[in-house]
Parts: C-alpha cells; sequence; structure tokens
C-alpha cells in the first residue's frame, strides 16, 4: 500500500504541532494508506521566503508531498480574510503544482493554542503532573474560539496543572510542554464542537473523495 504524504506550511514553528490533529483528521476520515507527515521548515535557507506564495513553492521544492496543508491563524481577522489570502497565494503559484495535487486551507480561530485547550486529562500529563488534583479552569468548548489570547489562556493552564511552588515554577517551560501536549493527544474530536475546526474537516472530506484517498465501501 503506497504511503499518503503531506507537507504542513505554517505562519511559524509553534505552529508545527498542527500536523498531530491533521493526521488524526485524515485517519478518522477514511484514509488507510501509510501517513508520512512533514513541517516545511524553510528557517534555514539562504533567503528564507516571506510571501506566502513563495513559501508554499519552496515547500514544494524541498517536501514533495500528495496533499499540502497551508496555515494561516486568524487572529484579529476574520477565518473568512484568511482564506481568501491563502487562496490568492495559490493563484500565484505555478499551477502545474496544482495539477494533481489537492491543499486544504488550515486557519484556528484566532491561533494554533486554541486548538489544544480541551484535553484535561492530557494538560495535566503534559505539565507533568498526571495525577493532580487542582481544579484547571478550561474554557467551555463553545466559547474557545472567542478568547481574546488562546496561547496565554494554554501556558497558564500548563503552570496551573504542575501545582509547583513559585520556586520551583519558574524552571518550567510552558512552551515545551505545550509541544509535548500536541503530541499526547490522541483523540481530537472534541474540536468537531467548533466552527473553524469542522470548516476544516468538511474541505479535508471533499479531498479525501475526490482523490480517492478513502476506504473502499
Amino acid at each position: 500500500m503506497s504511503t499518503l504524504r503531506f507537507t504542513l506550511v505554517t505562519d511559524g514553528p509553534t505552529d508545527a504541532v498542527l500536523l498531530h490533529p491533521l493526521r488524526w483528521l485524515l485517519i478518522n476520515n477514511g484514509v488507510v494508506r501509510p501517513i508520512e507527515t512533514a513541517w516545511a521548515d524553510l528557517r534555514q535557507l539562504p533567503n528564507p521566503p516571506t510571501r506566502l506564495e513563495d513559501k508554499i513553492a519552496a515547500a514544494f521544492d524541498l517536501y514533495p508531498c500528495d496533499l499540502i496543508f497551508i496555515h494561516r491563524d486568524a487572529e484579529k481577522e476574520p477565518r473568512s480574510s484568511r482564506i481568501d489570502q491563502i487562496q490568492r497565494a495559490i493563484k500565484l503559484v505555478s499551477a502545474d503544482l496544482f495539477k494533481d495535487r489537492p491543499y486544504a486551507c488550515v486557519v484556528p480561530v484566532r491561533m494554533t493554542e486554541a486548538w489544544l485547550l480541551f484535553d484535561e486529562a492530557k494538560i495535566r500529563l503534559a505539565a507533568g503532573n498526571p495525577a493532580g488534583t487542582i481544579s484547571l479552569a478550561l474554557p467551555a468548548s463553545q466559547k474557545i474560539e472567542g478568547l481574546p489570547n488562546p496561547k496565554e489562556t494554554l501556558h497558564k493552564l500548563l503552570q496551573d496543572a504542575t501545582e509547583l511552588p513559585l520556586r520551583r515554577l519558574k524552571r518550567f517551560s510552558p512552551a515545551q510542554a505545550f509541544y509535548r501536549l500536541a503530541e499526547l493527544i490522541d483523540d481530537f474530536g472534541p474540536l468537531r464542537q467548533l466552527p473553524a475546526f469542522v470548516a476544516l474537516e468538511n474541505e479535508l472530506q471533499r479531498v479525501i473523495r475526490d482523490a480517492g484517498w478513502g476506504e473502499p465501501s
């Protein structure tokens, strides 16, 4: 059975954690082929591209794939504006690159950290304190996309979950725990309550169907 290779182009390096929910989405929407993932790390190039269309073109050259995911955080912009930006960039890239290779837009609202704010047990485990008992104020799922700063919220939850005294807490790295959390989560189903995640899944279902990657009926 041939391998399905996908490449992720992101705003920044921390967004590489999106590889985990994207792989989960493919598997949970019927892809049975082995999946090989790659984050397009373009930072070491002599002249790292800054324009989105140049990032996409460079990713194709350095990370050959069957499917490319293009990420932009919504931040303070409507999700639709980020989708328009991605689609404009796609049009500026050589049409030959997309002749037999689909793409999907990945636009968390407001930022990637919002998609890791739902699994209390895994947050405690990523914080190194799985048996912790302190109450963690996780936001309600339907309110996650409305948080003004999901990164700050997640880092505070990870710090609280350690239950460490202040002196030892200073040596704790929320950034490292953030990467660990993304690796630990094995079920991103709760994100199906978020409109941005549902939109991504709907788009990906179409891609899988059109490419014939789904499990035979």
